[in-house]
């Protein structure tokens, strides 16, 4: 093994890593031969000085390749899937999954927990009672074989190095590095064994990109490195600056969730994004020929039941119950205390500040302040109203979902803090900027 302190300084002089350092590098995250000390010195070299494509493609695959990588020779069709940065109220896998399988794709979603005001798809579905987000890894691949989908948790053997150094990455100030952030998503679902990958890359107040120049740099990034690594990918950047449908929170998600599928509740943007991916999903899987038949196959998967179903039988197959669809919350616990969050102005909601909604959920013990930390499911917001939205005082412009009363008044202020409320309607951010395929 080359030494730790010679790797650190190729990087921090600004140097290319080559491909022996960087396999050394991994291994030594595996091995712990690279200490904590090491390796946050080593995350931050590559946040300083940055790598190139090659470094990360060849940093990517040797992240792969320390742990378990998939295959599915016994799927009949392609398999795809699609990851997104993260936000707040960003429940798109579990609709995307659903409509996807049931239009004929097989969806192995490899899913992950909160980060910072972000919520994590493997906490919503924890929301549910008796929910198994970590399967093993034949229970997995028997539920998308015969589902067309399973969404589920990191386990401990799929890419255990990216594993480590996300922890390290977190509390070393150097989570917002392009090539490490493209390392960590794709190490860990081309580890998955994936025919092809559409990539949602959130900006705004509310992402980790909030602005469109290191949005599309990271979306470049992530489908330069995909390509090279021979998996097909396109990265769609959307929209971040609000609450991406009407709840925030992890029960009040997955009911939303139900609401999507059944078609009581699709709320516009939400609706837009998943069209969106869902379309890039089917193109790039060749279930469908080009974007007006993929949106015929999505309609019909969503107007016959037929996603909705997908999703149900998931949900039992993973240890849930057999009626979620019908009536989530008798499999899922509420909060002790509801409050009305009422405007105190007249005019229109011409701006969010969608990370502090997001804190306020963490606040509310709806998210995590330190690893390994038990949440509480039932809190969130709910009833969220879009900007653009002319609303008088004394109007409902969300409900609080809390443990007690303070916690619900301490969150309703921080969420009117959140809120631009102004006489003219400011003019609206489009829902989805644009596709970079290569």
């Amino acid at each position: 093994m080359l030494l730790p302190q010679e790797i650190i300084r190729t990087k921090r002089n600004g140097g290319s890593l080559s491909k022996e350092q960087i396999q050394s590098f991994v291994d030594g995250l595996v091995t712990k031969d690279f200490n904590d000390a090491q390796a946050g010195s080593m995350a931050m070299a590559i946040f300083q000085q940055g790598m190139e494509t090659r470094e990360i493609i060849d940093f990517t695959m040797a992240m792969k390749q320390s742990g378990d990588v998939l295959s599915w020779p016994e799927l009949d069709g392609p398999v795809v899937d699609k990851h997104s940065t993260g936000g707040v109220g960003d429940k798109v896998s579990f609709m995307l999954a659903a409509i996807v399988a049931a239009c004929g794709a097989y969806v192995p979603m490899i899913a992950g927990r909160g980060l910072g005001h972000t919520g994590g798809t493997a906490d919503k579905l924890e929301s549910i009672a008796g929910f198994n987000v970590q399967p093993s890894i034949a229970e997995f691949k028997g539920i998308v074989k015969d589902l067309g989908m399973a969404i589920i948790s990191q386990t401990d053997n799929l890419a255990p190095a990216d594993k480590r150094l996300y922890g390290i990455r977190d509390i070393t100030a150097t989570v917002e590095s392009i090539p490490l952030i493209t390392a960590s998503i794709l190490s860990k679902k081309l580890a998955a064994g994936l025919d092809s990958l559409v990539m949602d890359v959130k900006v705004g107040n509310g992402a980790m990109m909030s602005n469109i120049d290191d949005a599309k740099a990271l979306a470049q990034s992530i489908v330069n490195v995909a390509n090279g690594a021979g998996v097909p990918t396109q990265a769609i950047i959307t929209d971040m600056n609000q609450v991406l449908g009407a709840t925030a929170g992890n029960a009040l998600e997955m009911a939303e969730t139900v609401k999507y599928l059944n078609g009581s509740l699709r709320e516009p943007r939400l609706h837009a994004v998943v069209v969106s991916l869902a379309k890039a999903m089917l193109v790039s899987a060749k279930v469908a020929d080009n974007e007006e038949q993929a949106l015929t196959k999505i309609n019909h998967a969503l107007s016959s039941g037929a996603a909705a179903e997908k999703f149900n039988k998931m949900i039992h197959a993973l240890g849930g119950p057999s009626d979620f669809m019908e009536d989530p919350w008798r499999s899922m616990e509420r909060a002790n205390y509801v409050q009305d969050i009422i405007a105190s102005d007249h005019g229109y909601i011409n701006g969010m500040q969608t990370r502090d909604i997001g804190l306020a959920v963490v606040g509310l013990k709806g998210g995590r302040t330190a690893n390994g930390q038990q949440i509480d499911h039932t809190v969130g917001f709910d009833r969220v109203l879009p900007t653009g939205t002319l609303v008088n005082r004394g109007d409902v412009l969300a409900r609080v979902h809390a443990k007690d009363e303070d916690a619900a008044l301490r969150a309703s202020q921080q969420y009117l803090a959140a809120l631009d409320i102004g006489e003219k309607q400011a003019d609206q951010v489009p829902v989805i900027y644009q596709t970079i395929t290569g």
